[in-house]
């Protein structure tokens, strides 16, 4: 891999050549099934490289969902490592959503396993869960940033059950009674503070949820903003949601683009018509 500048510099030169937008890869059995494949790694690997064929030439970060590759074993494994590669090799980053998140040892594990240019399922970066404490993903965060890589950690989720835990309101630190999902950004601001055109560690806010009340004047870095299309949320929403922080919004869509193959061409008119929608949005 390439390490010339950091993941947020690679992330920003990435939006800017190929436009703002995410798009997941995400083989769950009911898409499946909508494209005429089996529930298997056969049908695993038709789907999945068929979305990175149609997409990965055009659009600037893909986002395989981890779980459904590791429901079928050690052949969606080896699927996902085909992803992985063939995605780069077209140009696009790649954006693993795995969602770890633990303490010591095992913690270095996990960015060993996804951050470490020898790693089999290296990525361009990773999703993180922050709540065995943000400090818990400091091996991740320094590892990210030797290799090159970005991590993005959960702060508000677009699930109503998350709200419980991520507006929860905090005791102690510079802001004695902000909330959960604020502290979470803070850490994230703190990791970034001087990188530029910004940092390698971004967040993960939802296009479903409001964000009121969360500040991300400080954050420098990007945010992942998930839900556009089949979950409800319209790119015409990001600048009510994010306000100035716009800028730094990555909007991720998956079934709303998947739902158009398994024709290619469909596929990626799709995918392009939702990424130019959003560049006009955000400026």
């Amino acid at each position: 891999m390439d390490h010339k500048g950091g993941f947020g510099a690679r992330l920003a030169a990435a939006v800017a050549d190929r436009g703002p937008l995410c798009v997941g890869i995400d083989p769950h059995p009911g898409l499946l099934d909508a494209w005429g494949m089996p529930d298997d790694a056969g049908g695993l690997e038709r789907f999945a490289l068929t979305a990175v064929d149609a997409l990965a030439a055009r659009i600037a970060v893909l986002k395989p969902q981890s779980a459904f590759f590791e429901r079928h074993g050690s052949r969606g494994i080896a699927v996902l490592e085909r992803v992985l590669s063939r995605a780069r090799e077209a140009g696009a980053l790649v954006l693993l959503d795995v969602k770890r998140g633990d303490i010591g040892s095992t913690m270095t594990a996990y960015a060993q396993a996804y951050l470490d240019d020898a790693a089999p399922l290296a990525a361009d970066a990773v999703t993180l869960s922050p709540y065995l404490g943000t400090g818990a993903l400091a091996p991740a965060v320094e590892l990210a940033e030797r290799t090159g890589r970005g991590i993005f950690v959960l702060a508000l989720t677009s699930n109503p059950e998350g709200a419980v835990v991520q507006r929860a309101q905090t005791r102690g630190g510079p802001r004695d009674g902000c909330s959960v999902a604020q502290q979470v950004v803070d850490t994230v601001a703190a990791a970034n503070s001087g990188a530029s055109p910004q940092g390698h560690v971004g967040i993960v806010a939802g296009a479903t949820v409001e964000t009121t009340g969360l500040d991300l004047g400080a954050l420098n870095g990007p945010v992942l903003a998930p839900g556009v299309g089949a979950q409800g949320a319209a790119v015409t929403d990001l600048p009510r949601l994010f306000g100035p922080a716009v800028r730094s919004v990555l909007p991720a869509t998956a079934r709303d683009v998947l739902r158009h193959g398994p024709d290619q061409a469909a596929l990626a008119d799709a995918a392009l018509r939702v990424r130019d929608q959003a560049a006009l949005v955000i400026r």
